[in-house]
């Protein structure tokens, strides 16, 4: 069973950057063919993809997002970490780290973990 599991801050200033953490057991983040995500949903909003991390290593990223948005990965650990920069109040939302198949479909979803960027 793939399970995971994502950690933050819960709280975060204005400005200051935000940074995720998935823990991923169950699977290896490295297996073919799958990739890993970061998925978002704002306060009465849909899901909005934030960004992705193959299982080779290479990263796609929200055009919107691109500008602020780093992922990667440490395989070691096998963990996925989001930073995103510069925040607003506009990125408060559930983040949710997710499991996409390379048919385009999530098998697998964390529980999510509450963001709040306020002063």
């Amino acid at each position: 069973q793939v399970q995971l599991q994502e950690s933050g801050p819960g709280l975060v200033k204005p400005s200051q950057t935000l940074s995720l953490t998935c823990t991923v057991s169950g699977a290896s983040i490295t297996t073919n063919y799958y990739f890993w995500t970061w998925i978002r949903q704002p306060p009465g909003k849909g899901l909005v993809w934030v960004a992705a991390i193959r299982y080779d290593g290479t990263t796609y990223y929200s055009p919107s997002l691109k500008r602020r948005t780093s992922i990667s990965r440490d395989t070691s650990k096998n963990q996925l970490t989001l930073q995103l920069d510069s925040v607003t109040p506009e990125d408060t939302a559930v983040y949710y780290c997710a499991r996409l198949t390379d048919l385009g479909s999530v098998d697998y979803w964390g529980r999510g973990t509450q963001v709040a960027v306020s002063s």
